[in-house]
């Protein structure tokens, strides 16, 4: 995984990097969590089997359409607003293609009652504010209310990958 680089790093310069190691500094901030797969559940609201579910369609979207989507949940934002925890996050896993800055990221912040979509630049024509915010609202936020968080991720990302998904073109003879 590796977008979001470019983009992100300006806006994390001021957050912390990886100790140096023989004289090789990280461009990269270190994460808040270890990405581990394309589900990091570090909060521990889903189930195995879910993840083990969720992760082959993710995988599908990667395989489909060249978008890397990870879905991640941590138990503690540790004092910073989300929207600089999940670009933080972003940036220190590289998640898309750095090139194209295609990257997603579905953050859920359980114990502080937050999700957010980060949107790599390269996506912001397909996935726009707006249509995050929706997604959250209409899709995500009724499961999250009824305390069945996977329903809440699942429709999160059905949304996305809607979103991301380029439609097939019927030719009309």
């Amino acid at each position: 995984m590796a977008g979001f680089a470019a983009l992100l790093l300006a806006g994390c310069a001021a957050e912390a990097t990886a100790p140096e190691e023989e004289g090789f500094v990280s461009p990269r901030p270190t994460p808040a969590l270890e990405l581990t797969g394309r589900v990091v559940d570090a909060a521990h609201i889903l189930s195995p089997d879910y993840e083990a579910e969720l992760t082959p369609v993710l995988a599908q979207l990667e395989r489909n359409t060249g978008v890397q989507l990870v879905v991640a949940t941590t138990p503690d934002l540790k004092g910073e607003a989300i929207s600089t925890y999940s670009l933080r996050l972003a940036n220190a896993w590289g998640i898309g293609s750095e090139e194209r800055d295609d990257g997603l990221l579905l953050l859920v912040a359980p114990n502080e009652r937050r999700v957010r979509i980060e949107v790599g630049y390269g996506l912001e024509a397909s996935v726009k504010d707006e249509e995050a915010s929706a997604i959250i609202q209409e899709s995500i936020r009724p499961g999250f209310v009824e305390g069945d968080y996977e329903a809440g991720v699942t429709a999160g990302v059905e949304g996305l990958i809607r979103e991301v998904t380029p439609y097939e073109v019927e030719e009309t003879e």
